[in-house]
C-alpha cells in the first residue's frame, strides 16, 4: 500500500508541466500550440530558444530524480538492493508516464526523454552519464534534439547489456523497453529527419556563423 502511494506521488511529480509553466509565465502562450505541439524540451528549444529549452530540460530531468528519491521514505528499501532497484525503476517509470500524460495539463504532455534521463541519473549515474554524453555529442554535431534523444535512448541498452554488463534482469528488460519507447515516440521526428526538414535548435550560433564565413571566403 505504501509503495502504491509513492508510485502515485511519483506520477504526480512527473505530471508537473514544466514547459507549459515556462511558456505561460514568460511568454503568455501554451507551448503545445506551437512547433510540434509537444510539451517537452525539444519543442521548447525549437519555439522558445536554447535558454528556456535548457531550463525545461533541467526541470524535466529533476522530476525523474525526485520521483526515484521517494524510495528513501520506506526504510525497508534502504538495505535491500534488489528490491530497492525495482522500486526505483517503478517510481521513475511512473514519473515518465506522468510527463507523457500529465494530469495537471489535460493529459497532453511530452515524450518523457528528459524525465527518463533524470530517472536513470538517480538509479545508475554512470549509465546515465554515458547516455547524456551521447546526447550532447550528437547535439553538438547536428543540432537535432530529436536525433540526440533517439541515439541516447538506443545507447541505454547498449550500455546496460554490453558496456557495463548489468546483471539485474528487470533492469536489462527495462533498458530495451525504453529504447523501443523512445524510437516509437519519435516516429514523426524520424520521418522529418529522413525527409531533411527536421528543425535544428538555435544553439552554437557562433560556430555556424564561423562556418558560413569560411564558405564565403
Amino acid at each position: 500500500m505504501k509503495e502504491l502511494i509513492l508510485i502515485i506521488t511519483a506520477y504526480l511529480i512527473g505530471s508537473i508541466p514544466t514547459a507549459l509553466i515556462i511558456s505561460k509565465s514568460f511568454f503568455g502562450v501554451d507551448i503545445r500550440e506551437y512547433g510540434s505541439g509537444n510539451m517537452g524540451a525539444t519543442n521548447t528549444f525549437r519555439v522558445l530558444g536554447a535558454k528556456f529549452g535548457t531550463i525545461v530540460m533541467a526541470g524535466d530531468m529533476l522530476k525523474g530524480i525526485l520521483a526515484v528519491a521517494l524510495y528513501n521514505l520506506l526504510p525497508y528499501y534502504l538495505t535491500n538492493e534488489l528490491d530497492r532497484t525495482n522500486l526505483m525503476i517503478g517510481l521513475g517509470l511512473a514519473a515518465v508516464l506522468g510527463h507523457i500524460y500529465p494530469i495537471w495539463a489535460q493529459f497532453r504532455g511530452g515524450k518523457g526523454v528528459a524525465t527518463l534521463f533524470g530517472m536513470l541519473l538517480a538509479i545508475q549515474p554512470v549509465v546515465a552519464a554515458s547516455c547524456v554524453g551521447v546526447f550532447l555529442l550528437v547535439l553538438f554535431l547536428t543540432r537535432y534534439v530529436s536525433l540526440s534523444s533517439i541515439l541516447a535512448g538506443v545507447a541505454l541498452p547498449i550500455c546496460v547489456l554490453w558496456v557495463y554488463n548489468e546483471k539485474e534482469v528487470f533492469y536489462r528488460v527495462f533498458a530495451v523497453a525504453v529504447a523501443a519507447l523512445v524510437v516509437l515516440t519519435h516516429q514523426k521526428n524520424i520521418s522529418r529527419l529522413l525527409k531533411g526538414n527536421e528543425n535544428r535548435v538555435p544553439i552554437l550560433k557562433y560556430r555556424d556563423r564561423k562556418k558560413m564565413r569560411r564558405k564565403d571566403s
